[in-house]
């Protein structure tokens, strides 16, 4: 039996942003459950050097806001094992800070990563799902994504357009059998708050110094202190994968779980606030 013969008997994972944090957990994990792995990141040498050694890993560079990275990427992909059963989205940064303080290439920067770079990656895979008429697209977004707040502008708003157009990609694929998964994690002991990942606007109007100064102090003191575990999350991942249908949304820790029914209370609060002027907008011969 070849390889590419072989792939029938298990799945071929293809994670963004490995090298690292919950990327190499996923990778991890899915080649502990037996599935093939490409683990892409900008250096692919200290991927594989995180994910470990294994015949059913394929270490490729990838850029996530480069387009002609991800197609090559894809292409490398197929080339080794012949398929592509499940993309990660997962490669991210953080920019954060007050929205008047973080710069316009800053603000741009960090949509490149964590919303186009999705959409870089999927775009490219999408022939392949599609001739196969089968695959899931999972992307990590965040509760960021469910609901924003104060010095999170730049992050949400990636979060918050990764979320609209997931969602809006599930039933334009769902016909070639691919299907969509958006996962929210709340608060995980990953890297997103080390310096490696997190950058923080530099501090340049009195009026938020403060306040700065305060969020700032507390997030740095959270790193490494997060509650949730993110190799449980990669089993997770595993888990929900194998499902016939997996969830649109999976709300990833019980904060997130808390984030998701808080928001939802705070929907239907505004929808009810001013349903009787919201109801009475209609022309009159309508």
């Amino acid at each position: 039996m070849t390889e590419k013969e072989n792939m029938t008997e298990k799945k071929v994972w293809f994670i963004t942003g490995a090298g690292r944090g919950m990327g190499t957990d996923i990778a991890k994990a899915a080649l502990a459950a037996g599935h093939a792995v490409v683990a892409t990141g900008r250096n692919p040498e200290r991927v594989a050097q995180a994910v470990g050694e294994s015949e059913d890993l394929l270490a490729v560079k990838l850029d996530v806001t480069d387009s002609n990275d991800a197609a090559d990427a894809i292409q490398a992909a197929v080339d080794r094992f012949g398929r592509i059963d499940v993309i990660v989205n997962n490669a991210g940064n953080f920019y954060a800070g007050f929205f008047e303080e973080i710069t316009p290439e800053d603000f741009r920067t960090q949509i490149e990563t964590t919303m186009f770079g999705p959409m870089n990656v999927t775009r490219a895979a999408l022939p392949v799902l599609r001739a196969q008429r089968s695959g899931l697209v999972v992307t990590i977004s965040s509760t960021a994504g469910i609901a924003g707040g104060e010095f999170l502008t730049a992050y949400a708003a990636s979060k918050f357009g990764v979320e609209g157009w997931a969602e809006s990609l599930a039933p334009e694929i769902a016909p070639f059998g691919i299907r969509t998964m958006i996962v929210e994690p709340g608060f995980f002991r990953t890297e997103l708050l080390t310096p490696e990942s997190t950058s923080y606007a530099a501090s340049t109007i009195e009026d938020y110094a403060e306040r700065t100064e305060q969020t700032v102090t507390a997030w740095q003191g959270m790193n490494g202190q997060q509650g949730g575990d993110p190799a449980k999350l990669a089993d997770t991942l595993i888990q929900l994968a194998e499902l016939d249908e997996p969830p649109l949304r999976f709300a990833a820790g019980a904060d997130a779980v808390g984030v998701f029914e808080t928001r939802a209370k705070q929907l239907q609060d505004q929808a009810d606030a001013h349903r009787e002027l919201s109801s009475h907008l209609a022309h009159d011969d309508a």
